[in-house]
C-alpha cells in the first residue's frame, strides 16, 4: 500500500471491521477491547455470515476489460456467498400426484435429481448444463427426464472453464456440469433417478414483447435458415420463432431490440445465414373492459345428406387472474390447474343437457382459437373469462366442428360488445446518469410517454426508474449515449401491459387497416 494511501486504507479497514463486529457477537467484544488483534480469517466469517443473512452485501471494483479485480471477484464468490450446504433443500412433486411435495436434501446419499438450465449447441453435440441438487451423476449413467417422461444417456461430461472442458466421472450435489448425450431435454426440465422420480419447478420466462420478420437472401440460406431457428429455440426460451402463412415471411420474437439484434447476429455468425430483417414490431394485444352478457353464437349449414348444426351461448367479462369467489391471485400451478395459465378462462355453467357435454370442450377451443386473433387489429386478446351458460343441438348435425365454429361466433360477437381495447407492452427502465445529465434524461423520458417512478441519488450518480412503452424505445440506447456524451446506460425488461392512449391507439388502427 503506497504511503499516502495507508491513512485511507486504515480509515476504511476500521469501517469495515466495526460493520463486523456490529452483525457477529463473537467480534462484538474483540472490537470493543483490542480491534488490532482481528485477524483476516475472522472478517472472512463475519462477511459470509452477514451476507447468507441479508444482513449486508459485499461490492468488489474492478475491470473485466483490464482484468482488474476479476479474481478477487471470483475468491469473493467463493468466500462469502452460500454454498450448497448452507441452502434449504429443492422441493419437488411427485411425478404421480401433482399435489405432493417432495424435499431433497443436497446430500449425496440421497437419490439423484436435477435441473437442465441452460442449452448450447455445438458441433459435436448439444451440450446441456445441469445443477445437481442431489445424490450422484455418473457418466455413462442413464436418468429419467420426468419432465417428458423420456429417458436420458449421460455419454459425457465436462467441467467447464469458460470455453475449456475438463472431463468428468462423477458429480455431487452442488456441482454444475455440462452434459453431451442428452436428446430431448429443454431448458427448465428435471433430470432425476428412474427409482425416485420426481419434478422440480421449472423457470417460468415472458412472452416475447417485440418481432421483426427475417428472410433468407438465397435459396441455401432458406435451408439453413430453419436449422438455425431451430437450434436458436432449444438453447433460447425467451426466443419464438414462426411462419405467417399470410404474408409468406418467417418472424422470429424476443424480449427487445437489443435481444433481437443478438439473434439476427448469430444467424450470421455462428449459423452462417444471410437474413434481410424487417422494422421491428410490437407484440400489441388485446382485451376487453366490459362485460357482455347472454351472446349467442349459431351455425347451421345444409347441403344435402348430413348437415351441421351448432348453437351456443356465454357470457364473457374481463379476466385478471384472480380467484373469483375470494378475489385473491391464483398461482401458476392453480392456473395451469384449470387450464387459464393464459388468463384466459372457461367456464361451464350448462344444467340439463342443452349442450352435450362432448361438445363443450369444442365450444372451449372455438373461442380459444377466436382469441388469437381479436376483433380490433388481429392482435391476441388476453384477460378474458368465458362462461357457456345455454345452448341448443341437433341428434344428426351436430358434431365438434359445428360447436367449434359457434364457439368462435359467439365469442367474437361478444368481444365486440365488451367494449374492447388494445394493450402495449410496458418496460422498466434504469437509467444511471451522472447529475449533470438527469434533466435530459427525466425529458427524454417524458416525451416517450414515460412514467418516472423513482430517482435515486448515489454520489455524483443519479439512477432513474421509469415505465415507458416500449415502441417508444426503439433506438434508444443510442440517443441516450449521444445526450450524455457516452456516460450514460439503461437497462429494460418486460414490466407490463397496459392500455393504449386513445390518439395512439387510432394511429395503430389505422396502420393495421
Amino acid at each position: 500500500i503506497p504511503e499516502e494511501e495507508k491513512e485511507r486504507f486504515e480509515k476504511w479497514r476500521h469501517d469495515l471491521v466495526e460493520k463486523c463486529a456490529e452483525i457477529d457477537d463473537t467480534l462484538t467484544e474483540k472490537y470493543l477491547t483490542d480491534p488490532a488483534t482481528i485477524t483476516e480469517d475472522e472478517i472472512r466469517a463475519a462477511l459470509r455470515k452477514g451476507t447468507i443473512d441479508f444482513k449486508l452485501h459485499p461490492v468488489f471494483c474492478g475491470s473485466a476489460l483490464k482484468y482488474v479485480g476479476v479474481q478477487r471477484l471470483i475468491d469473493g464468490v467463493i468466500d462469502y456467498l452460500p454454498s450448497p450446504m448452507d441452502t434449504p433443500p429443492i422441493i419437488g412433486h411427485d411425478i404421480k400426484d401433482p399435489e405432493k411435495t417432495i424435499e431433497r436434501h443436497p446430500n449425496v446419499d440421497e437419490p439423484f435429481c436435477g435441473l437442465a438450465f441452460k442449452i448450447v449447441s455445438d458441433q459435436h453435440g448439444d451440450l446441456t448444463y445441469v445443477r445437481v441438487y442431489s445424490g450422484r451423476l455418473e457418466k455413462g449413467s442413464r436418468v429419467l427426464n420426468s419432465t417428458r417422461n423420456k429417458r436420458e444417456n449421460i455419454s459425457r461430461m465436462f467441467q467447464m472453464h469458460a470455453a475449456d472442458r475438463n472431463p468428468i466421472d462423477v458429480a455431487e450435489a452442488g456441482d454444475i456440469v455440462a452434459c453431451i448425450g442428452v436428446k430431448d431435454a429443454l431448458t427448465g426440465d428435471t433430470l432425476c433417478d428412474p427409482d425416485s422420480p420426481i419434478i422440480l419447478e421449472k423457470p417460468t420466462f415472458p412472452d416475447p414483447v417485440i418481432s421483426m420478420s427475417v428472410e433468407p437472401k438465397t435459396a441455401n440460406d432458406k435451408q439453413k435458415l430453419g436449422e438455425a431457428l431451430t437450434t436458436l429455440k432449444r438453447e433460447d426460451p425467451t426466443f419464438q420463432a414462426n411462419y405467417d402463412e399470410e404474408t409468406g415471411q418467417t418472424i422470429i420474437a424476443g424480449m427487445g431490440e437489443l435481444h433481437l439484434e443478438i439473434l439476427r447476429n448469430r444467424l450470421t455468425r455462428d449459423h452462417k445465414v444471410d437474413v434481410l430483417v424487417g422494422k421491428p414490431k410490437v407484440a400489441y394485444k388485446e382485451t376487453i373492459g366490459s362485460k357482455a352478457i347472454g351472446i349467442r353464437g349459431k351455425h347451421v349449414k345444409q347441403s344435402g345428406g348430413r348437415g351441421q348444426f351448432g348453437d351456443c351461448t356465454i357470457n364473457i367479462e374481463p379476466f385478471d387472474g384472480k380467484d373469483p369467489a375470494t378475489g385473491q391471485p391464483l398461482d401458476a400451478e392453480v392456473l395451469k390447474k384449470l387450464g387459464w395459465e393464459d388468463i384466459f378462462a372457461f367456464e361451464n355453467k350448462v344444467f340439463g343437457g342443452t349442450v352435450p357435454k362432448e361438445y363443450i370442450p369444442s365450444v372451449e377451443y372455438g373461442c380459444r382459437m377466436a382469441a388469437k386473433t381479436g376483433v380490433l387489429a388481429n392482435y391476441p386478446l388476453i384477460n378474458v373469462k368465458v362462461t357457456l351458460t345455454d345452448g341448443s343441438y341437433h341428434p344428426v348435425d351436430s358434431s365438434q366442428i359445428a360447436f367449434e365454429l359457434a364457439g368462435g361466433l359467439a365469442f367474437r360477437d361478444a368481444v365486440s360488445q365488451a367494449k374492447p381495447t388494445l394493450l402495449e407492452p410496458i418496460m422498466k427502465v434504469v437509467v444511471t446518469t451522472p447529475d449533470e445529465f438527469v434533466g435530459n434524461v427525466t425529458g427524454d423520458l417524458n416525451r416517450r410517454r414515460g412514467l418516472i417512478i423513482n430517482s435515486e441519488q448515489r454520489g455524483v450518480i443519479r439512477i432513474v426508474e421509469a415505465e415507458v412503452p416500449l415502441s417508444e424505445m426503439f433506438g434508444y440506447t443510442t440517443e441516450l449515449r449521444s445526450m450524455s456524451t457516452g456516460r450514460a446506460s439503461s437497462v429494460m425488461e418486460p414490466l407490463k401491459y397496459a392500455p393504449v392512449p386513445t390518439s395512439v391507439k387510432n394511429a395503430i388502427l389505422e396502420e393495421n387497416a
